[in-house]
């Protein structure tokens, strides 16, 4: 099948099939925030802003990889890049693998720095196409096309089984993760997509040079659940369905990692979520799926009303326990466990 056709299958199956995680959360109820009923801060003087990649963004928020490489997309990534500009927050791409096999619709790629040219935009290819290249001249291509911020490596050994034409050999990623980072001339980000990165993981990452590891843990959307609906291999999906370390969790577990960074993404939906998930440890968040059904519900406009409120919680949570700004979220007598 090609890929443009998987990636197009992959969106109609996430937009009208419940590919939720079914008997596992993020974790993230366990924890609570401690209300501070004197702040001592104007809610108006509150700032929400952070850094990343170098670039300014009004709050530590990202749309995490969904979608390009097939014709629907030159849309929806047009979309995305208009939100992310007007929202002033950041923008990851679907993987970029469809380059590799022609450049038919490389415009659904390029269109996101078009519409957004002084954003942060990050490309997007999966581990598994690391283990043979050995030249890195494809990925300077990725980067080129959208003139990236950065390039998320994502790591899909679950998704890889249950598809029929999956890339199952990992021998050899991690040697193909730490060439591109001593090549690549911006930063590598290695993210999960959906079932965690345990901290032994990270703790690889970071030997070989990774300062960004995206967690994309357990909770949220489940590519078992996606995969399901188009393999042959159902009972083999459904069994990993609730495949994964739950997102808190494994935001903790890279927390401590020396020299690395955590970007929060699995089941993240909410303002007082991403806040909790920066107070856990992260440095921004990423949102996927409920971007995606917003804006295919109630189009761009709805979304920006979405990022908005998001933005609004943020904040609220932010006056709710008498932090001045995001680094404020990280002392320890804002965030409690509820074990």
């Amino acid at each position: 099948m090609m890929i443009s056709h998987r990636k197009w299958k992959h969106l109609q199956i996430a937009l009208y099939r419940d590919v939720s995680f079914q008997n596992k959360t993020t974790g993230f109820e366990k924890y609570e925030f401690i209300h501070n009923a004197l702040p001592e801060l104007n809610y108006h003087e509150i700032s929400t802003e952070t850094q990343f990649l170098g670039k300014r963004l009004s709050f530590p928020l990202m749309i995490s990889p969904m979608t390009g490489g097939c014709s629907k997309a030159v849309k929806i990534n047009q979309q995305l890049g208009e939100t992310a500009a007007e929202c002033q927050i950041a923008l990851s791409l679907g993987s970029q693998r469809q380059l590799i096999e022609n450049e038919k619709y490389v415009e659904s790629y390029r269109i996101a720095r078009q519409v957004n040219p002084n954003g942060v935009i990050i490309g997007n290819i999966g581990a598994a196409q690391l283990v043979n290249w050995k030249d890195t001249a494809p990925f300077q291509k990725m980067i080129d096309v959208i003139q990236a911020d950065a390039l998320t490596i994502h790591l899909n050994p679950l998704q890889e089984v249950l598809q029929l034409e999956g890339d199952v050999n990992f021998k050899g990623a991690l040697s193909g993760i730490e060439r591109l980072v001593k090549h690549s001339t911006i930063p590598i980000i290695v993210k999960e997509v959906g079932s965690g990165i345990s901290q032994d993981v990270a703790e690889r990452l970071a030997q070989v040079g990774v300062k960004w590891i995206d967690v994309a843990g357990a909770g949220g959307t489940s590519w078992a659940a996606v995969e399901s609906f188009r393999t042959s291999k159902k009972k083999l999906a459904k069994c990993f369905w609730d495949w994964g370390i739950p997102t808190a969790e494994s935001i903790q577990m890279g927390r401590d990692v020396l020299g690395v960074q955590m970007i929060a993404s699995g089941g993240i939906s909410d303002g007082v979520t991403m806040a909790k998930a920066i107070g856990l440890g992260a440095t921004l968040c990423g949102i996927a799926l409920p971007v995606l059904k917003i804006l295919h519900k109630k189009k761009k406009r709805g979304l920006i009303n979405y990022i908005n409120q998001l933005k609004t919680e943020f904040r609220t949570t932010l006056f709710l326990t008498g932090c001045a700004n995001v680094s404020d979220l990280k002392k320890k007598d804002v965030i409690m466990s509820c074990y």
